[in-house]
């Protein structure tokens, strides 16, 4: 038998620790849309989309992402009025719940949601900054080539981690300087980048993690563990939780998750191995 090298070991335990940022918390998913790129996060009635927030909250979610418009590969475009009547009625709901964010690239959007009760706004397209300095809440900017997505067509990217650092670090800092709080950063995994991309991002985490912004992460079922795994959107669950490891260890502060008990305990198993013996689970 083989004994495993201690030295090893060691330092395989040293690359796992989380530094000390605080727990990685979990953003639950509500599309308020009949067209999803996931069928099983499809809710066409505000009802269903409450449900499923509230459901979220009660498995222990920080806090819930109401967006009424697709952003998947080749998605058709909403109309303002339209993207409206689908999220206000879910996040004045949801808002007397828990925390509540609004997913949306258009500023109409952004506004009545703040209003209805959202406290965080989800920048698909990186250029709400100001809106939400003006309004002062939350903000999440995300790096981004077409919203909705171009299906195969990416940027030539010099260095995509520099080049998305550098979009994020611009338009995280126009929110804070404006007054909005807390702002968060999100490469924007499968938007506008190739498997190659998607996955130099994923190990440039620890980099991403270090441009003075907390990091927002969403992989979920997306199109790029399809390609690495085979496997169609409805079976792509272990693809998504291998990724909350390396987003643990790199010190990614919030991840964006369709299924929010499974990365609950995903999450969990990782304190208990790797993290520090006071921390707690981040339910």
């Amino acid at each position: 038998m083989t004994i495993a090298n201690p030295v090893a070991l060691a330092g395989a335990a040293e690359v796992a620790a989380r530094p000390d940022v605080g727990p990685l918390r979990v953003m639950g998913i509500v599309n308020a849309t009949p067209d999803s790129f996931w069928s099983g996060n499809r809710h066409d009635t505000a009802e269903r989309a409450i449900a499923a927030g509230n459901a979220m909250f009660e498995l222990g979610a920080w806090a819930v992402d109401v967006g009424g418009e697709s952003t998947r590969p080749g998605a058709e475009p909403v109309s303002v009025a339209e993207e409206l009547d689908r999220v206000i009625p879910v996040v004045s709901a949801l808002s007397a719940v828990g925390t509540v964010s609004v997913d949306t690239r258009h500023a109409e959007v952004a506004e009545e949601a703040v209003r209805a009760g959202a406290s965080i706004i989800n920048d698909v397209s990186g250029t709400l900054a100001e809106v939400a300095a003006r309004l002062g809440v939350g903000y999440v900017g995300m790096h981004s080539h077409t919203v909705p997505v171009v299906p195969d067509v990416y940027p030539d990217y010099d260095d995509v981690t520099t080049d998305v650092a550098a979009h994020l670090r611009s338009v995280g800092g126009i929110a804070r300087q404006g007054g909005a709080g807390p702002v968060w950063i999100d490469p924007g995994i499968g938007f506008g980048k190739s498997l190659q991309d998607n996955l130099e991002l994923l190990r440039q985490l620890p980099a991403l993690c270090s441009l003075g912004f907390p990091v927002l992460l969403g992989v979920s079922r997306k199109s790029f563990l399809g390609e690495l795994t085979g496997r169609a959107v409805a079976d792509r669950l272990a693809g998504s939780l291998a990724v909350v490891a390396p987003a643990w260890s790199a010190g990614v502060d919030v991840i964006r998750v369709h299924d929010v008990a499974e990365t609950l305990d995903t999450i969990a198993v990782l304190e208990a191995v790797w993290g520090r013996k006071d921390s707690e689970p981040s339910r």
